[in-house]
């Protein structure tokens, strides 16, 4: 368990580097204008965020109180994957816990 949480958070921190990186190369509107030139740029867009409604569904089951749940749920929407590895990070014991049980 303790080996899965540390991968997930060096993916997590990986991809918050790659952010900071890109952030500096480039600014976002830019790059998010020249994404929705194209289909695939709006299937990327599609994809993520339904990612981010699918954790979302699995954070409000998983957390105990709604105040909690969406202290962890709203930033997803503005800091991402990145976020929604930090909760599955912080969570995975419960979670893995929880699975094993049903």
């Amino acid at each position: 368990m303790t080996i899965t949480r540390v991968f997930l958070s060096v993916l997590a921190i990986g991809l918050g580097v790659l952010i900071v990186f890109a952030a500096l190369e480039a600014p976002m509107g830019e790059s998010f204008g020249r994404i929705t030139q194209d289909l695939w740029g709006w299937t990327a867009l599609a994809d993520l965020y339904l990612g981010f409604i699918m954790i979302s569904v699995v954070i409000a089951c998983f957390e105990r109180s709604w105040l909690t749940a969406i202290l962890w749920i709203v930033p997803t929407y503005i800091f991402g994957n990145v976020w929604a590895a930090l909760w599955l990070v912080w969570r995975l014991p419960e979670v893995s816990e929880r699975l094993r049980a049903a």
